[in-house]
């Protein structure tokens, strides 16, 4: 990545940063008050998220080095790039920051078409990811607390099973023969916009191609697809330890189970309202929701909450942003 852009993302991030102090729901004395209380649970949220992190980190360098090129990235240098882009993708709208942050870090080193093909396949595994969670949270539901499933409660999870098989197949055709080239063909029939996207369709056909050339040869590789899906997966399950000691700070009591139930409800209501920059009030909404399904009870519970992983986010945030000047003229090496 050129300097100049380097120094943009650099910026935007601090600015980020700034808004995000500015505009805390909290004020000085409250949030003192309340960090007190926390204790030492504090720390231990902030923490578990170098270990997600690191789980990410892998899951991304699989897929960056399993690519049709002839460089290699480093555990460390993949860690770094999972950090920052996670920091830009947390303060910007539908999360759009963190994907071209990466791909013009790598595009220096393996091209920009390959370096798309990376960043999208890492993007597609995130979500299979959260899709994979919610699926073992509802079948864990289902198991677990039959006593509280409703007639209503049997609908949904209908038709959610029914909704996560439609999904599958429609992930397993767009790893099979890229996506790229067919999100972007029904904008060429589309009144006022189809002129101008059939010449931007027409100029940069052979560079889409490659990204979803790119995209599908990672089908070709089982080994490395389903291993890049495994780290994705424990990541999401280590990240419920979030909830498991936010609950347990506020006087909660529960099991690991109950913690992996907690993240998955709210992380799903979060991620349907996925254009809500760090999904403001949709994961405490979900997350009250599901308690008071689940029995537990706990007061502050939405303010202790948001607490947390706002104090949690604006730490890694900050790192994301600190590390965007670290390591990049061996970000990749000739293997």
């Amino acid at each position: 990545m050129k300097p100049l852009y380097r120094n943009l993302f650099l910026l935007f991030g601090i600015a980020a940063i700034v808004v995000m102090l500015c505009t805390f729901e909290v004020d000085y004395n409250q949030l003192v008050q309340n960090l007190g209380r926390a204790g030492l649970y504090l720390p231990a949220v902030i923490g578990v998220w170098v270990l997600v992190y690191a789980f990410n980190a892998w899951a991304f360098q699989i897929i960056v080095n399993s690519g049709q090129h002839t460089k290699h990235l480093s555990f460390r240098h993949a860690y770094k790039l999972t950090v920052s882009g996670f920091a830009f993708s947390y303060t910007t709208p539908f999360g759009f920051g963190g994907g071209p942050y990466r791909v013009m870090e790598l595009g220096a080193h393996i091209g920009i078409a390959r370096a798309t093909s990376s960043v999208v396949l890492y993007s597609m595994m995130h979500i299979l990811s959260h899709i994979c969670l919610w699926s073992t949270a509802a079948v864990l539901f289902a198991v677990a607390y039959t006593d509280k499933m409703t007639p209503f409660l049997w609908g949904l999870f209908a038709l959610f099973v029914l909704a996560v098989l439609l999904v599958l197949i429609l992930f397993r055709l767009c790893y099979k023969r890229g996506l790229v080239v067919r999100l972007f063909q029904p904008l060429l029939h589309i009144p006022f916009v189809k002129h101008k996207a059939r010449r931007i369709y027409d100029a940069h056909l052979a560079d889409m191609q490659k990204i979803d050339d790119g995209v599908a040869y990672l089908h070709s590789q089982p080994r490395a697809f389903f291993l890049s899906l495994l780290w994705e997966y424990v990541a999401r399950v280590v990240n419920a330890l979030e909830y498991y000691f936010i609950l347990l700070s506020l006087g909660v009591s529960l099991t690991f189970l109950d913690a992996v139930l907690v993240l998955a409800f709210s992380s799903l209501i979060g991620n349907l309202l996925f254009f809500l920059p760090m999904q403001l009030g949709a994961r405490e909404g979900g997350l009250l929701l599901i308690v008071r399904i689940l029995g537990l009870s706990a007061s502050g519970i939405g303010v202790f909450t948001s607490l947390y992983t706002r104090v949690r986010e604006l730490v890694w945030i900050f790192i994301g942003v600190s590390l965007v000047k670290v390591g990049n003229k061996q970000l990749m090496k000739s293997e």
